[in-house]
């Protein structure tokens, strides 16, 4: 059995065949396995930014490699600590990564709190409220106020990923914690939890009993990423016993999604009534203003300081989550580092430019295809000169988005829909656009068809 140096030598090679040279040294200089428990592998690493970059943008990777080595293995985790590099010859007089780390970070930091799931990290004090989250965040003040016997129970959160909902309900769970010591919380994600049904079921009835026991003495249940229950019967079925048992001794229950709970497929029905009785919001794409807002949150507990310009220019030129924003935040603060000196504005342009997500060039073809699908209608019915209801909302909501997400003219729309005039599509734009303020279920389907671009 290889031990955590060898593990890590053997994966650090499978990485540098990968990445560019550039790329390896960068990231991935002074960082060692410093633990291995339960198939969790523990990498430590310098520093915050490089935590987050290869949590961001190696970590499939990185657990690619290590899978390959060790089947037994089945998760990564990163902490910041001091990793020594060593000379190669003295390799094997110097201690282990381990050893080493031992001494400089308690072990109860290595790891998400084992009893409750909750990352201490998550809390309120680095949460950054803005107009695209704010009924989100209002909507958990009330939960602390009011556990459990309020309308807000439960309360299912849904967005894109990368905008801060595992934070948000996290942040919960660590407030109600400090809050009510003497009350027991728990945080999962729903893959999490149905691993551990089958593996109940697997064991037999007192094991399966335990799993009941366990699910239905907290006083606030929060679980993340519900969408991966879909097709999950046997495990939606208990769900649903354990949403009933919790909410009928008024414990507060917490959800939350990438998407509105009526669209997750194969989502049993009794469970989007439990979802719907409760409270549903949703969080967007941040603002201009709340990009700026987080960036320079996150640029000084960095202790970041670039001048105004830089921090500006980044949250106008990345309109995506905030995952995104701070991955590259993370990497101009790394090559500052390296060059120990703030980079230009004409330095950090072409930084973006090669390292930010590209966007998706679809055609209005592709656009038809997922519309379609989402309403189930056949596309060339969208070319059609027929005003049938099951049609013609389908056909204004393409024109809407071809004009507000990919600013295609309005001829050009026309031309390409069944050859209407512009005047027409000027009308299903303003139509979409003015009965998406009236309508909240209209908002959040377009909401939806936009996330599957």
């Amino acid at each position: 059995m290889l031990n955590n140096a060898q593990l890590w030598e053997l994966t650090l090679q499978d990485l540098a065949n990968e990445l560019s040279r550039a790329n390896f040294s960068t990231w991935f200089k002074n960082t060692a396995i410093v633990k291995q428990e339960d198939g969790i592998v523990v990498v430590g690493v310098p520093n915050e930014f490089v935590k987050d970059w290869l949590q961001n943008k190696f970590h499939k990777m990185i657990l690619k490699s290590l899978r390959g080595l060790s089947e037994h293995i089945r998760g990564v985790e990163y902490t910041i600590c001091k990793v020594e590099e060593k000379p190669q010859e003295k390799k094997d007089s110097q201690k282990t990564a381990q050893e080493e780390v031992v001494g400089v970070l308690p072990l109860a930091d290595l790891y998400v709190n084992r009893e409750d799931g909750l990352n201490n990290r998550y809390v309120f004090d680095t949460f950054i409220i803005g107009a695209f989250n704010e009924l989100a965040y209002t909507a958990s003040q009330a939960i602390l106020k009011k556990v459990g016997t309020n309308v807000y129970n439960p309360l299912f959160i849904y967005g894109n990923t990368g905008l801060g909902k595992t934070h948000l309900i996290q942040a919960i769970g660590n407030h109600f914690k400090k809050q009510y010591p003497q009350k027991k919380v728990f945080y999962t994600t729903s893959e999490k939890f149905s691993v551990d049904y089958i593996n109940s079921v697997g064991q037999g009835s007192k094991a399966m009993n335990t799993f009941k026991e366990k699910y239905r003495k907290y006083d606030l249940f929060i679980m993340d990423d519900i969408q991966f229950l879909s097709n999950k019967e046997k495990t939606q079925e208990e769900l649903f016993h354990i949403f009933n048992e919790l909410h009928h001794h008024s414990k507060q229950i917490i959800f939350s999604s990438d998407r509105h709970p009526n669209y997750i497929p194969a989502l049993e029905a009794r469970l989007k009534s439990r979802f719907s009785s409760g409270m549903i919001v949703d969080v967007q794409e941040p603002e201009y203003e709340s990009r700026l807002a987080i960036l320079r949150s996150k640029a000084t507990v960095n202790n970041f300081f670039p001048p105004d310009e830089i921090i500006e220019y980044l949250a106008s030129s990345v309109q995506g989550n905030i995952r995104e924003l701070e991955g590259l935040l993370n990497g101009i603060i790394c090559q500052s580092q390296l060059k120990n000196r703030n980079l230009t504005l004409n330095e950090i342009k072409p930084f973006i430019k090669n390292t930010s997500k590209p966007k998706k060039l679809l055609s209005v073809k592709d656009v038809v295809k997922v519309i379609c699908g989402f309403y189930n209608i056949e596309e060339d019915h969208l070319y059609e000169k027929t005003r049938r209801k099951e049609v013609l909302k389908p056909r204004q909501i393409a024109m809407f988005i071809l004009r507000e997400d990919f600013n295609i003219s309005y001829p050009t729309i026309g031309q390409k829909l069944g050859g209407r005039d512009h005047t027409t599509v000027m009308h299903s734009c303003d139509k979409i656009k003015t009965d998406m303020k009236n309508d909240l279920s209209l908002m959040q389907e377009v909401d939806q068809i936009r996330a599957m671009f």
